[in-house]
């Protein structure tokens, strides 16, 4: 973080935390502290889980689930998507030596 890091207050589960980030980092943080609220007052709406550390590990641990679901996601896309370019190249390679001969 560099000097231009200014004070930002976040409301999370009733509760205010308060953190440093660069001005173009502000938005993010805000949305990311949204997320983490709606999350946490899901479990804690559910009636399971009352404490306040627990709420935070269940929804660490929900978070963390969808993130790497959308990684592995996002490789098998990006593998089907290079597969297809290599397809693509091999053909295109074909057609340009059987020009050639």
């Amino acid at each position: 973080m560099t000097n231009n890091a200014e004070p930002i207050t976040v409301m999370i589960l009733d509760r205010e935390y308060r953190f440093a980030c660069e001005p173009e980092e502000r938005q993010q943080l805000l949305e990311a502290a949204h997320q983490l609220d709606m999350q946490m007052r899901e479990i804690r709406n559910s009636g399971r889980l009352m404490a306040l550390e627990r709420i935070a590990v269940m929804a660490a641990l929900n978070l963390t689930d969808e993130l790497l679901t959308i990684k592995k996601h996002d490789t098998a896309r990006r593998d089907k998507i290079d597969s297809r370019i290599r397809h693509l190249a091999d053909k295109l390679d074909g057609a340009l030596s059987a020009a050639m001969d």
